[in-house]
């Protein structure tokens, strides 16, 4: 007879083999951090939580995408990030006792992980290597912010276009893991600036514009002048 829980903890421990805070643990510790372990489906468009919310867990994506976001005062949604299988989210309330500050909202449907707070916290005292994963990420994380925030704060649009497609490329290629409205968001431009100047670029010979998600860099070497 089959085991419906041992096929759950299965696809748990398989979920924490893409994540790179659990990925180096053995066996044992890994079936230990299992036991903390829930699963969950989201269809597309469904909220994970929202600003607001208070959460003391972590989200750990096994498949699909999610986009993080903020809304400014005047309710203009920002993009933070997107994320893809083996990405975590909601680290930060494992340190603060405030409300979630951003939104997250499936893009695909996806499949989480979601790991009880109290519970990581004592298997990061217990395994300091969790905790040192998790303040490597973090500190990634705020290298990329800090990126972004000086790319917004100094380099016009065209450099800041060039930038995110040189940062994306795999192959000399761009499959966007967003829409163009997303991309747009996230590096601070309306949706019709970003199409206006892909498009341009496209006429210089740059890049080669496929269907609405696929990117050809035609002229890589071009591309970075602009940078």
């Amino acid at each position: 007879m089959g085991c419906s829980s041992c096929n759950s903890k299965g696809k748990e421990r398989l979920c924490m083999e893409i994540v790179p805070i659990f990925n180096s643990l053995d066996y044992h510790e890994m079936m230990e951090v299992a036991r903390i372990i829930t699963s969950k489906k989201y269809q597309k468009g469904e909220m994970i939580y929202m600003t607001g919310d208070r959460e003391d867990r972590i989200f750990v994506i096994h498949k699909g995408k999610v986009k993080i976001t903020r809304l400014s005062d005047s309710g203009k949604e920002q993009v933070i990030r997107v994320l893809g299988p083996g990405d975590f989210m909601g680290e930060l309330s494992l340190f603060t006792n405030s409300a979630m500050k951003d939104n997250a909202e499936v893009l695909e449907k996806a499949s989480l992980c979601i790991i009880d707070g109290d519970k990581l916290k004592g298997l990061m005292m217990k395994y300091p290597t969790i905790a040192l994963k998790v303040l490597e990420e973090l500190s990634i994380r705020l290298e990329k912010a800090e990126n972004l925030i000086e790319h917004l704060g100094i380099h016009n649009v065209e450099t800041r276009i060039a930038n995110a497609l040189l940062d994306m490329a795999e192959g000399g290629e761009v499959m966007l893991k967003m829409s163009k409205r997303d991309l747009a968001s996230y590096i601070g431009m309306s949706q019709e600036t970003l199409s206006r100047k892909l498009s341009y670029f496209q006429e210089l010979g740059l890049i080669k514009l496929i269907g609405h998600r696929r990117i050809v860099i035609l002229d890589e070497e071009g591309l970075s002048g602009i940078v």
